[in-house]
């Protein structure tokens, strides 16, 4: 076993060319090349059948792999028995034991395990007094909120003192106040105990607010690994940036060319000058100069120019608002590009936006907005925050061309 100079355990979790073949044919994960540092919360998003839950349940041992290797710690995991790996998941259904109490569903894995009673309350207790369940004890799960039971479910993954926590979407069958309360809970915990975490979701909300890192997946491959400020600035292609963000990334086909002093993307009627320190940090935006790329705009990105009288016109565009939607704190306006939208193939039903009138886009702006349905708009651009892709591709266009951006798969960048 790897001590860090404390002595305590090093659980550090790599996944070495891991691939799940079904018997069907079907594989479910491709070449997952990852490695989790020890101590660190790593989520793992993306669609349904995207390969997240299967790689989970590979490193708890409850699918066979099929190709590479899974270490925890210094141990090679691949032959050995879920019950042997040190490990503690939690479900998505809460499997408490219906004829039990708070105190014995906690306890019943620590007596399998044949620990002394005074250990056994020992660790109860001090799970119990973590998560707020001291005054539960005694009651049985139908007693319980959605949310207490869900503690209840994390209190018997604690009182484990796993090496790993593994946590299948535990949060998908509360409403969306528990949700929120219950994820704070969940990463303020996390941090105490100091615990290497697999976190699983489909909900990207979810793994920005939680991970140290996310690493984002489709059709059983890795899209990227990065923490969530990186990976929502820097995409790495199409799919991550449509399926980081809520409302997603604005795309459409977009053509470069050289005005005077700056280089000009059009799309549809539009036209936008790309901001000097954007081209500066994306050089590789020189090759596609008079050609195609995908252009990326984020709703944010956009304001009522009414709110910035000081923009120039080669920052904004004129277009008429379509549906209108007042949130309160904000208002999204979706209006229509007259451009064909452009993403990359596999990526398509999760980030394709085109109506009628070519493709729809949605802005975040202003509360205060005098905008309103079939009225002209102008709206400014933030064109220090464009995005660019490869049209063939799909890849984000960086230092080179082509390239995509840094994916981090461990302690290193590559």
């Amino acid at each position: 076993m790897v001590r860090d100079p404390k002595g305590a355990p090093v659980a550090e979790i790599e996944f070495q060319d891991v691939g799940k073949v079904y018997a069907d044919g079907t594989r479910a994960v491709d070449a997952l090349d990852l490695q989790i540092q020890d101590g660190e919360f790593m989520v793992f998003v993306g669609p349904s059948g995207c390969g997240k839950t299967t790689a989970l349940r590979m490193v708890a041992g409850l699918e066979e792999i099929s190709e590479g290797a899974i270490l925890i710690g210094d141990r090679v995991v691949n032959n050995v028995s879920p019950k042997d790996r040190d490990i503690a998941m939690v479900f998505q259904t809460y499997a408490l034991y219906p004829h039990m109490t708070v105190e014995e569903n906690l306890a019943f894995g620590l007596r399998l395990r044949k620990l002394t009673k005074t250990e056994i309350g020992r660790r109860v207790h001090a799970a119990a007094s973590t998560l707020g369940l001291e005054e539960f004890l005694q009651r049985k799960p139908r007693a319980l909120s959605g949310g207490q039971r869900q503690r209840v479910a994390m209190g018997r993954a604690i009182v484990r003192e796993p090496q790993v926590y593994l946590m299948d979407e535990p949060l998908s069958n509360l409403d969306a106040k528990l949700r929120v309360q219950m994820r704070a809970e969940i990463h303020k915990l996390q941090r105490e105990l100091g615990v290497t975490t697999i976190y699983v979701t489909h909900d990207q909300t979810e793994a920005m607010t939680m991970g140290d890192r996310v690493a984002v997946m489709l059709s059983g491959h890795l899209q990227q690994v990065d923490d969530p400020e990186r990976l929502y600035a820097r995409p790495a292609n199409q799919f991550v940036a449509g399926f980081i963000g809520s409302p997603a990334m604005n795309m459409t086909e977009a053509r470069l060319s050289r005005g005077d002093d700056a280089l000009i993307v059009n799309f549809g009627a539009h036209r936008l000058a790309v901001d000097p320190e954007l081209v500066a940090e994306r050089p590789a935006l020189a090759a596609y100069e008079n050609g195609k790329v995908v252009l990326g705009i984020r709703p944010e990105d956009f304001e009522d120019a009414a709110f910035t009288p000081e923009a120039p016109p080669e920052r904004s565009l004129d277009t008429v608002t379509g549906l209108r939607e007042a949130l309160g704190s904000e208002v999204l306006v979706h209006f229509s590009i007259a451009s064909s939208s452009s993403v990359a193939p596999d990526a398509s039903e999760f980030i394709e936006s085109v109506g009628d009138e070519g493709t729809i886009f949605v802005a975040r702006v202003h509360p205060q907005t005098r905008a309103r349905e079939g009225e002209s708009l102008r709206l400014v651009v933030n064109t220090k925050r464009l995005h660019f892709f490869d049209p063939e591709t799909g890849r984000a266009i960086f230092a080179e061309a082509g390239a995509q951006t840094r994916m981090t798969v461990g302690p290193r960048s590559v």
